[in-house]
C-alpha cells in the first residue's frame, strides 16, 4: 500500500503535473495540501476520470487539503472528520481549511488517514506562530484520541517544521524561521515521543532527504532545500514500513509545485 503527500501549491495551476505524478506512480491515496479552491471549484471529476475517489476540504485562495483514494485497486475512502476546532489568527476569521481525516478500506481492512496542512508561522513573534503553536497542540489532542481508538493510521501532510538540523540544507539560512524555532521543534517532537514513527526519518537516519526548494535564488538549481513533509505512522503500521521516498524528479518540470511528492509503501 502506498501512501502518498504531496503540496501542489495551487490544484488549478498544478493539475496536470499533478495528474502525470498520479498516472506515473500510481499511489493508493494521496494526500493533498494548498489546494487553494472553494469545495466547489474542486476538479472532482478529473480524479474519478483517473479512478480516483477525492474527498476535500477548500478554502477560497489559499489552504485547502483532499485525500484521493485508487478505487481501481479497491481502495474507498469516508470521511471521518475535517477541522480542529481552531479558529484563524485574525479576529472573526473562522477556520481555515487544514485538516481533513478519513478511513480507507480494502478487502474488509481499514486504515485511518489525516491530512495536514500546518500552519507556517511566519512572521514571529507574533499571532501566526502563536496559531502554529496552538494548531499543532490541537493536532497532537486529536491524534492522541486516533490513538487511543488503536486504528492503524498515518498521519500525513505539509508540517512545515525543519525537524533536526540535518534536514536543511543550511541551519544558519533558516535558523530565524517558524520552521525551526525551538517551540515548533518542540510541538513536533512530542508527536514523536507520543509513539508516532516519522517514516522518513526511520529509514534515513542521517538526513539529508530534502522535500521543498523554494522558488526563489536559485534554490532549485543549487539543492537549497529541507524536510518538512512528513508522514508520521502508528507503530502497527510501522512495523509494516518497508520503503519510503521522495520524487525529486517532479519537483524539476515545467510549472511544479515547490514541494516533491514524499511516500512510504507498507506491507500487506
Amino acid at each position: 500500500m502506498k501512501i502518498a503527500t504531496y503540496n501542489i501549491n495551487g490544484i488549478k495551476a498544478r493539475l496536470p503535473r499533478l495528474k502525470e505524478w498520479l498516472i506515473e506512480t500510481r499511489p493508493a491515496v494521496a494526500c493533498l495540501q494548498e489546494v487553494k479552491s472553494q469545495d466547489k471549484d474542486f476538479p472532482a471529476a478529473e480524479f474519478e476520470a483517473m479512478g480516483y475517489q477525492p474527498i476535500w476540504h477548500g478554502q477560497k485562495s489559499f489552504n485547502g487539503v483532499a485525500i484521493l483514494a485508487d478505487t481501481k485497486a479497491g481502495y474507498s475512502l469516508k470521511e471521518v472528520k475535517r477541522g480542529l476546532g481552531l479558529d484563524g489568527p485574525k479576529e472573526g476569521e473562522g477556520e481555515q481549511a487544514r485538516y481533513l481525516e478519513a478511513d480507507v478500506s480494502k478487502d474488509g481492512q481499514t486504515t485511518r488517514i489525516v491530512c495536514i496542512y500546518l500552519p507556517n508561522g511566519n512572521p514571529l513573534p507574533g499571532p501566526k506562530f502563536d496559531y502554529k503553536i496552538a494548531w499543532m497542540e490541537k493536532l497532537r489532542a486529536r491524534m492522541a484520541e486516533i490513538w487511543a481508538s488503536e486504528v492503524p493510521a498515518a498521519v500525513l501532510g505539509d508540517y512545515n517544521v525543519i525537524p533536526e538540523d540535518d534536514d536543511v540544507y543550511a541551519v544558519k539560512a533558516m535558523e530565524t524561521d517558524a520552521l525551526m524555532q525551538p517551540e515548533s521543534r518542540a510541538a513536533y517532537a512530542r508527536l514523536l515521543a507520543d509513539g508516532w514513527c516519522d517514516a522518513v526519518r526511520t529509514l534515513n537516519p542521517r538526513g539529508g532527504i530534502w522535500t521543498y526548494w523554494d522558488y526563489q535564488a536559485g534554490a532549485w538549481q543549487r539543492d537549497h532545500g529541507f524536510r518538512i513533509d512528513h508522514i508520521l505512522l502508528t507503530p502497527e503500521l510501522a512495523d509494516r514500513l518497508d520503503s519510503v521516498g521522495v520524487d525529486k524528479e517532479h519537483r524539476g518540470r515545467e510549472k511544479a509545485s515547490d514541494h516533491a511528492p514524499t511516500w512510504a509503501i507498507l506491507r500487506e
